[in-house]
């Protein structure tokens, strides 16, 4: 299916028949969705329990002052992400790069401070990680000979070598590839450690190398104002079609309509179509009853699919300090503090003032900071950012966390396969069950991105527009 032309041209032929379509969410899939569905003649309804669109893409600004924000879920676009930006383009936001490796940042590792740019000349700077390795090995020249094998079959076969890559290495970990590759514990701790990988070290193989293979940490942008003018971009043809504070309880279908059942703060409601579209995330969808039950393989999959944990501090600073004092624009700091990394957004410089994002974790290392109070959170990333940066505690002025697993409109931040659960899971996960059709960055091979929730929610449209 080709996609693109569908964000271009609309879903063809046009209906002559418009179809009512009821959407679960107004996150980027359930905006799509009803974006080209609307486009193509059909009556979307989207029913979205909080009181914005954009879902797992949001904006802080309160309460930080004018002209500052902070980014709590989507942060950055890979330019490989073609689907991404061409909505961008076609609703004409800017955008601008986003750093994010830059040399003049640090590493710091069993209590050493060091820039990104010494190590990248003497890896030893950093410890005894690569103690058994030949003198001037570096973690990314082991990665980059691990990767390489696999790189060059994809190369040669195309996608059609995926399916070939995903029987061989579906049931490795991160971890038991690199054992499989001969690697040292020092070396695999290092790597898990400056590729922000170690607390995720068990999850599933694929999932990174499908980053590393499409390139999906570099030559990346941001969107210039905050991410969320993207899904708010969607809001004026579906300013009509969209129904806020309104909390799905309950699914019925019959073998000619489906009806969600809601509830507002106004009392109980439901609303029936000819279709619907779920872009809930599963751990969501794990407590919404279904009167007639999804098949048992459906009923598995959103049971099982693993979501990881994420966790965002920031920091209002009075000044920008990395900036002024330090050269450091843009990037970010690598360590194996609590607050695991540090980035330094470039946008605010016209205010004086700056946002630090001062932790962003992943798993359990984002689960043990949902475990505090958040004014504890504060204190405690003040403290880990100090060790770097000790002007902080001149400079704050003001502390925001999201810990997007405590947050009961997503239950998680993102899917993320454990081994084996591409091959037992992916299928079902994309699985129409009658009338009801999925979408959502899990519903995509794209998890944890805007492009595989834009993805899936083109390809529900698509679904549902040529159904009989």
């Amino acid at each position: 299916m080709d996609y693109a032309s569908v964000i271009q041209q609309g879903l063809q032929p046009k209906a002559t028949r418009p179809k009512k379509v009821i959407i679960a969410g107004a996150g980027m899939a359930g905006l799509v969705a009803a974006y080209e569905l609307l486009r193509a003649g059909h009556d979307p309804i989207i029913l979205e329990a909080q009181h914005r669109v954009g879902g797992r893409v949001q904006t802080i600004r309160d309460p930080f002052m004018p002209g500052l924000y902070a980014e709590a879920g989507g942060m950055r676009i890979p330019r490989s992400h073609a689907l991404t930006l061409a909505y961008i383009d076609k609703f004409n936001i800017p955008v601008l790069p986003f750093t994010m490796h830059n040399p003049r940042a640090f590493y710091c590792l069993q209590g050493r401070r060091v820039r990104i740019e010494e190590a990248e000349k003497d890896i030893a700077c950093l410890g005894g990680y690569l103690a058994g390795e030949k003198p001037g090995t570096t973690v990314a020249q082991l990665w980059a000979e691990a990767l390489q094998p696999i790189s060059n079959r994809l190369a040669a076969q195309g996608p059609e070598g995926w399916a070939e890559v995903t029987e061989e290495f579906d049931q490795y970990s991160v971890r038991e590839f690199l054992e499989a590759k001969k690697w040292s514990e020092g070396a695999i701790e290092l790597f898990g450690l400056l590729w922000n990988q170690e607390a995720i070290m068990n999850s599933s193989f694929l999932e990174l190398l499908r980053e590393e293979v499409g390139g999906f940490y570099t030559n990346m942008v941001q969107i210039d104002g905050g991410m969320d003018r993207l899904p708010w971009a969607f809001a004026p043809a579906l300013r009509d079609r969209i129904r806020f504070g309104a909390k799905i309880t309950a699914i019925d279908q019959t073998s000619n309509s489906v009806t969600l059942h809601y509830r507002t703060s106004a009392g109980r409601g439901q609303v029936t179509g000819e279709y619907a579209v779920m872009t809930l995330p599963f751990p969501v969808m794990r407590h919404i009853e279904v009167l007639k039950p999804f098949s048992a393989a459906k009923q598995r999959a959103i049971r099982q699919l693993h979501y990881d944990a994420s966790a965002k501090i920031f920091f209002q600073c009075k000044r920008r300090f990395w900036e002024e004092d330090e050269g450091i624009f843009g990037g970010g700091t690598i360590t194996d503090l609590s607050i695991r990394n540090l980035y330094y957004p470039e946008h605010g410089r016209e205010s004086g003032r700056g946002i630090l994002l001062a932790s962003y974790t992943w798993s359990e290392d984002a689960q043990r900071w949902g475990s505090l109070p958040p004014e504890e959170r504060i204190v405690q990333a003040l403290e880990n950012v100090a060790q770097i940066h000790p002007q902080v505690q001149d400079a704050f002025e003001l502390g925001v966390s999201k810990m997007w697993h405590d947050d009961e409109f997503a239950g998680g931040a993102f899917a993320l396969f454990d081994p084996g659960q591409q091959t037992l899971l992916h299928p079902h996960i994309l699985a129409p069950e009658g009338r009801i059709h999925f979408a959502g960055e899990h519903a995509s091979l794209t998890h944890a991105w805007i492009q595989g929730a834009i993805e899936s929610g083109l390809r529900a449209a698509h679904e549902i527009h040529h159904a009989a």
